[in-house]
């Protein structure tokens, strides 16, 4: 991966995120160079699953979801797990995170259950998007085109299907993040 120092990335999430979507990111990028914050609705540690159904570690946070300043990163990273997804989508300070990170060209990387986030935003309109499959029907009618692919780049943002995509989605990122 390119050196990213300098870079400055927040994930968001909530309870019940797919471990691993959450902590390879964090932990390739931090190994890259760059600054890493995680922030969750309440700014409380979130609790990781594996399989959306096992639970496993309590990860810790670096804030709330209203003390982000998106202004003051380079990306925001969103994984999935579909309880999170599910409660993100509907989190108002999430859904301004990413329309904000949009509208500001940062890079916004979504993967796995996580588009739904996306759909929710308004952002879904017009791109080209992968996920996890069971999403597709819900990006395609939010008027997104759907594609079966590892990692998919439509301008700075980025989408993948589930963790075996990891290794594209977070090179995908460091690409962006130097491009």
């Amino acid at each position: 991966m390119e050196d990213l120092t300098g870079k400055k990335i927040a994930i968001i999430a909530s309870d019940h995120f797919e471990e691993a979507e959450l902590v390879t990111p964090r932990d390739e990028l931090i190994k890259a160079g760059a600054e890493v914050k995680i922030y969750s609705p309440s700014g409380d540690p979130i609790q990781a699953v594996k399989g959306d159904t096992e639970p496993t570690q309590k990860v810790d946070v670096d804030g709330s979801l209203g003390d982000l300043d998106v202004a003051g990163v380079d990306a925001v990273v969103v994984p999935g797990g579909t309880v999170n997804a599910d409660h993100v989508r509907l989190d108002e300070d999430a859904q301004s995170i990413v329309k904000e990170a949009f509208d500001s060209e940062k890079v916004l990387a979504v993967i796995c259950h996580g588009p739904w986030l996306l759909v929710n935003a308004g952002l879904a309109d017009g791109r080209r998007l992968t996920s996890y499959p069971s999403l597709s029907l819900d990006l395609e009618n939010a008027g997104a085109t759907w594609v079966d692919e590892e990692v998919v780049v439509d301008g700075k943002l980025i989408t993948s299907r589930n963790p075996d995509d990891l290794p594209a989605f977070v090179e995908a990122i460091g690409a962006a993040l130097v491009g």
